[in-house]
């Protein structure tokens, strides 16, 4: 009996002193919103016009209406208005050539909007995605943190595209976290722990998914170089769209709290 007690001691301390090593963490770089106005030009910029997915939102540049600092918040706001032939408008933020990272944790808290149509994200993309070496999408490696679509509002969506893992070629690498209350009701951290060998989802203190390298090249894993963040507010698309979007709700509100990113040791 002694003997079964000494080693669950020493199993219980070797768990712990595990778990203390995996949340020892060094920040690196953050927003705490803790000023008033448009983003923080040293940090962020902004993608502009119709992107991608077949969204019906208009993003602007500089445009406080959907941009700005205030409350201690980064607010990004969609509204229904004409704009530039567009019936919405929103914003996307960026660090594409202001910061990008390989490996470590970001963590974002913030608090999705409500309503049908909507689709709040929280990703990254390979910085040579636009660099010179002009990688392609999927292939420069996209990793999504948190997909929200209005229409089911208690699930939080995390996919991880590449070269060789993308729908278009059937194969998919997602999962989702589906919440006690609906995920608009109040801000939640969501996060991602970048490692060399895995990618580790988390909402709150919840780690719901794993994405770990298996080793068959850079059409699998392109996650050892670098990649830059993007939050964004898209109204309909491809995804957020497939229920309609409920022009009732605007302007609709998407709030951020701080970004913060840290070495893991």
């Amino acid at each position: 009996m002694r003997r079964e007690k000494i080693l669950l001691a020493i199993i219980t301390f070797l768990a712990s002193t595990q778990c203390i090593i995996a949340q020892t963490k060094t920040l690196v770089w953050s927003d705490e919103f803790d000023y008033t106005g448009h983003p923080d030009s040293q940090k962020w910029s902004y993608e502009e016009g119709l992107v991608r997915n077949e969204e019906a939102q208009f993003y602007t540049k500089g445009r406080l209406e959907n941009a700005k600092v205030a409350e201690g918040n980064l607010i990004i706001t969609a509204h229904k208005e004409n704009f530039l032939g567009s019936k919405y408008t929103s914003a996307s933020l960026t660090t594409e050539g202001k910061y990008d990272f390989t490996y470590g944790r970001i963590e974002v808290k913030a608090k999705v909007p409500q309503g049908i149509g909507v689709w709040p994200a929280i990703w990254t993309l390979g910085r040579n995605y636009k660099s010179k070496s002009k990688v392609p999408w999927p292939d420069c490696g996209e990793i999504d943190i948190m997909e929200f679509v209005g229409y089911n509002p208690k699930i939080i969506l995390a996919n991880v595209m590449t070269a060789d893992y993308r729908p278009s070629n059937g194969k998919t690498r997602g999962s989702k976290f589906i919440m006690e209350k609906p995920a608009f009701e109040d801000f939640h951290v969501y996060a991602l722990e970048w490692y060399p060998d895995r990618l580790d989802f988390y909402v709150d203190a919840d780690k719901y998914f794993t994405v770990s390298k298996k080793g068959e090249g850079f059409g699998e894993w392109p996650f050892d170089l670098p990649q830059y963040l993007l939050i964004n507010l898209a109204i309909g698309g491809a995804l957020g769209g497939r229920q309609g979007i409920d022009d009732s709700i605007f302007p609709i509100e998407y709030r951020i709290d701080y970004v913060r990113i840290y070495d893991l040791e």
